[in-house]
């Protein structure tokens, strides 16, 4: 996978890391032109930023969560990050809760822009059922292997009272005319008061970016000049990019 890194300071690696994980047929450096960048160094937060060209052909493939960690979160924990988050939006916040499942543990936290939770049937079953409180994962062999069979069920963690202390902590934002909002609820029920962000509008830049800078402003990120720092050599800064317009479409 290509990355890009855009530290919080150009000089010195912070402790913390954002990776974000685009939608699909979107491309990394929109979290650039989109201000997502910007929102972190407007906010004086200690965390560096690794851009991820998470194409949409690892999901089909099913190579996404294998990829992730072996290509990016491990050589990143390698280079002497403590926390690592990852960000994602659409298709790109299921690949996140997806490399959850396949890795527990494994990062410090989750941000889920509205994320892509699975097949419709599948949350209209909770729904029907009274919602994720009331309803009981299926026991058996299932007609499929689909990764969402798993994700509902990995979602009920946080209802306990006491999750596992391996649990990330799980951010949601979704717009309240997005396409996947039905499930997106379903979600959002299941997480602690504090966790859960929306606004008006559907799937799209404008709900993503406020959406963004909402749940930037609670994350427990430390603030610049409060952590340990390592230098950064130049070759490892990606310079920033043109803000240009460029075409994209979503399919998730």
């Amino acid at each position: 996978m290509k990355t890009h890194l855009q530290p919080a300071n150009p000089n010195e690696q912070s402790d913390t890391l954002l990776v974000f994980l685009p939608g699909a047929y979107l491309k990394p450096d929109e979290f650039e032109r989109e201000g997502f960048i910007d929102a972190v160094r407007e906010r004086h937060l200690a965390a560096d930023a690794l851009l991820v060209d998470a194409d949409v052909s690892y999901y089909y493939e099913q190579t996404l969560s294998d990829r992730l960690h072996t290509e990016v979160i491990e050589p990143q924990r390698a280079k002497g990050y403590k926390s690592i988050w990852l960000v994602g939006i659409s298709i790109g916040g299921f690949g996140a809760l997806i490399h959850e499942l396949a890795r527990p543990g494994s990062v410090d936290g989750i941000v889920a822009l509205a994320p892509y939770l699975g097949r419709r049937v599948l949350g209209a079953e909770i729904k029907k059922a009274g919602g994720l409180r009331a309803w009981q994962a299926p026991t058996g062999p299932q007609p499929d292997e689909e990764p969402d069979r798993k994700l509902w069920p990995f979602f009920q963690q946080y209802l306990e009272a006491k999750p596992s202390k391996n649990l990330p902590p799980l951010y949601l934002g979704f717009g309240l005319e997005d396409r996947f909002a039905s499930n997106h609820k379903l979600l959002a029920d299941a997480l602690p008061p504090g966790r859960v962000f929306t606004t008006e509008g559907g799937h799209d830049w404008p709900q993503w970016r406020q959406l963004w800078r909402n749940v930037l402003d609670v994350l427990p990120l430390p603030a610049a000049g409060r952590s340990p720092k390592q230098t950064i050599t130049q070759s490892q800064v990606t310079p920033p990019r043109a803000r240009t317009a460029t075409p994209w479409a979503i399919a998730a």
